[in-house]
């Protein structure tokens, strides 16, 4: 109710009832009162005063007066903390057992009757009322929640719930991954309801950075609004961060450091990513229509007759028999099997869709905890991988999607052949699906909007520990944009997960010609990719990456939002606004290359380049070694020198098929004194000769040697 409201409130009455209409305009403001504090009329109800304390392994359990938090600092230096007697565990998101305690952290007495707790990363105080915060070693404040409030329900139902929060004036909100329509979060409200949402919310900041996780799998929203240095007469204005939800537990994960540490400690509490095989790192195609296996290969010849990789046809609902899942109609796919073998043979593989809300009408609900549920028969029938394409996946939202994911996973994992990796592509979950596979994001939204807010969601997964996902590139129905289609196409060269809805020889020779060229280089680079999703399943590190990732302490560039980090080797700025042929591209510290030109940069600073419909801007950084396809199909070493009297490196994970998880890691250490750059493979034995191809690009003319 705003300020119209109570005028009319007041008037309605007229002047005979003017003691009614008092009472009347007293209960809109205790109800614009009750609005403001809180989703419902209901007192709040809050922690209150400390009472006393129970100190335990890694902290313990602070008492006050209508609620109790318990704290846990655990041995990989994540911080729990949850309210009215909620611990760690169960949780859907939690890889395995909660982690142990620290030993060092205890609980100890604060000033002004508060407690904390102080461990060797971070120190935890809690005030007297129940406000956490979250402070560097230094004592340096990195967040603060306030003490959280309680709307119970008159039904004794779940309690809704509202935790405000605040951060440094500098500091820059990324997140929830999944939902957001830019990688950063300004100001705004956003709602948890998205497909795939993992309440995760990083926050970057001079003094360091965090991320907070929310385990809380019940529908929610959050409004986040930045801070401003300098505000009102010289002083900060905080950022501020309020999470309300509809129920469920109180309780969250904190864990502080750089962006590398913190993804390492999210993965080593929810799970390592799923490693998937080489070929998902090629080119996927999906045929959603009624066609049969003649219609397949209709498809594999078209890419073939006109120079286009493909390493995978996704068969949409339409190859199944009246839409059930794990079903195959027999009148279309006879043979399903000798067809799956027959593409493998060429290097293209099979991929079912399992439309997660409709199940064989004779077969009762699966229970989600048996792995081997429905899954058994699709590697039978000689499918690689599983595509899940329910928004919901089952009935239970995205935690039911997560179990299903797992299902998927562990299901074909026991029937596929012991040298082969299960994969398996997801509509919907929760924290923690990256344990499973990878994210499909649909469509997404239409038109050259849509084209940023697919990369922001990418951005945006992989900071939630989800490195794999990615956009189908479908161009624009509606106005038949060919150059949308184009730049979508490059865009999705660059990201994980690269799947067509539509050939490109449908737009015509030009654009052909140019979806080889993406296609072509996207091929070329799929050795990068594989080791980039080794490092992913061992470190947690995202495969695309904000450009603040490795130096958040830059300002300059924590506010790009429209290009982004391959590794740590490459930055891609693709183009995302229709008939630009030139577009400003923010490059971070150090020497950085055109991989179109050869011509050097040096960051930071803002360059104008060329960005012709022919490619987008990309970028390799002086020192680095990039694993590439060479001509003749083996793995070569594509070395940017780097400045004279500089040095730099690379790793490379080998990896050329389904393979194991097995590959050691191979270390390279680039050197360059004038002309001359020098690579070697840095062993246990000692530096020895590469032992693949290598070829240096970077140098002024060509008289550089190795």
């Amino acid at each position: 109710m705003n300020g119209r409201d109570l005028v009319r409130s007041w008037w309605s009455v007229g002047v005979a009832g003017a003691a009614r209409g008092l009472r009347t305009v007293r209960a809109a403001w205790r109800r614009r009162g009750a609005d403001a504090t809180g989703p419902g009329p209901v007192r709040a109800r809050v922690p209150g005063a400390v009472r006393e304390v129970e100190p335990g392994p890694g902290g313990g359990v602070i008492r006050f007066a209508r609620s109790e938090l318990r704290i846990l600092v655990a041995v990989n230096g994540a911080v729990f903390w949850g309210w009215d007697g909620t611990g760690p565990e169960p949780s859907y998101a939690l890889a395995g057992a909660c982690p142990e305690p620290d030993p060092r952290a205890e609980l100890e007495p604060d000033t002004d009757g508060g407690w904390r707790v102080v461990a060797e990363r971070v120190t935890v105080a809690v005030s007297r009322h129940g406000a956490l915060e979250v402070l560097t070693p230094g004592g340096v404040m990195l967040r603060r929640d306030l003490p959280p409030r309680w709307w119970e329900a008159e039904d004794r139902g779940p309690a809704r719930w509202l935790l405000r929060s605040e951060v440094p004036a500098d500091a820059r909100f990324f997140g929830p991954g999944g939902r957001a329509e830019a990688p950063r979060s300004r100001e705004g409200k956003g709602v948890s309801a998205a497909p795939v949402t993992v309440p995760v919310q990083l926050v970057v900041a001079d003094a360091g950075t965090h991320l907070l996780f929310v385990d809380n799998p019940w529908d929610g929203t959050v409004t986040v609004r930045e801070g401003v240095e300098g505000a009102g007469s010289g002083h900060d204005r905080v950022g501020t961060s309020e999470l309300r939800m509809e129920g469920g537990p109180v309780r969250g994960w904190v864990m502080v450091g750089t962006p590398a540490r913190v993804l390492l400690m999210w993965a080593s509490l929810t799970g390592a990513p799923a490693l998937p095989p080489a070929w998902a790192f090629g080119h996927h195609h999906v045929r959603e229509g009624c066609g049969g296996e003649d219609e397949a290969r209709r498809v594999v010849a078209g890419h073939q007759e006109r120079g286009l990789p493909l390493d995978a046809v996704h068969l949409g609902d339409g190859h199944l028999d009246g839409g059930r899942a794990f079903t195959v109609d027999q009148d279309r796919f006879p043979k399903l099997p000798v067809l799956a073998d027959e593409l493998r043979r060429e290097g293209i593989r099979l991929v079912s869709a399992v439309p997660a809300e409709r199940w064989p009408v004779e077969a009762p609900r699966p229970d989600l905890t048996d792995a081997r549920v429905g899954y058994a028969g699709q590697a039978a029938q000689g499918f690689a991988g599983v595509w899940h394409t329910g928004d919901a996946s089952v009935r239970g939202g995205r935690v039911d999607a997560l179990g299903l994911a797992r299902a998927a996973y562990e299901g074909l994992r026991d029937e596929v052949p012991a040298d082969e990796r299960p994969w398996v592509l997801s509509r919907s979950g929760w924290a923690g699906l990256q344990r499973y596979g990878g994210v499909w994001l649909g469509e997404g939204a239409p038109g050259w909007a849509g084209l940023r807010a697919s990369l922001a969601r990418v951005l945006g997964l992989g900071l939630c520990g989800v490195p794999f996902s990615g956009p189908d590139v479908v161009g624009d129905d509606r106005n038949g944009s060919s150059e949308l289609y184009v730049r979508q196409l490059q865009l999705a060269a660059y990201l994980p997960l690269l799947r067509t809805g539509s050939g490109p020889w449908e737009y015509g020779a030009v654009v052909l010609g140019y979806a080889r060229m993406a296609l072509g280089e996207r091929r070329r680079l799929m050795p990068y990719f594989v080791t980039l999703a080794h490092l992913a399943q061992r470190t947690g590190a995202p495969m695309v990456r904000p450009l603040w990732w490795p130096a958040p302490e830059e300002r300059e560039v924590r506010d790009c939002e429209d290009a982004f980090l391959l590794g740590d080797a490459l930055l891609v700025a693709p183009v995302l606004e229709p008939g630009a042929v030139r577009r400003e591209v923010r490059l971070p510290r150090g020497r950085w290359y055109d991989t179109a030109t050869g011509r050097a940069y040096e960051g930071p600073a803002k360059v104008l380049v060329d960005a012709p419909l022919e490619h987008i801007p990309v970028f390799a950084r002086a020192g680095a070694v990039v694993p590439v396809r060479g001509e003749g199909g083996g793995t070569e070493l594509e070395v940017w020198a780097p400045a004279s009297g500089r040095s730099g490196g690379g790793l490379v994970v080998p990896d050329d098929g389904d393979g194991g998880d097995g590959p050691q890691v191979e270390r390279y250490s680039v050197t360059r004194s004038g002309p001359r750059v020098v690579v070697r493979r840095e062993t246990e034995d000692g530096a020895l000769e590469p032992s693949r191809p290598v070829r240096v690009r970077g140098l002024d003319g060509p008289g550089g040697q190795m």
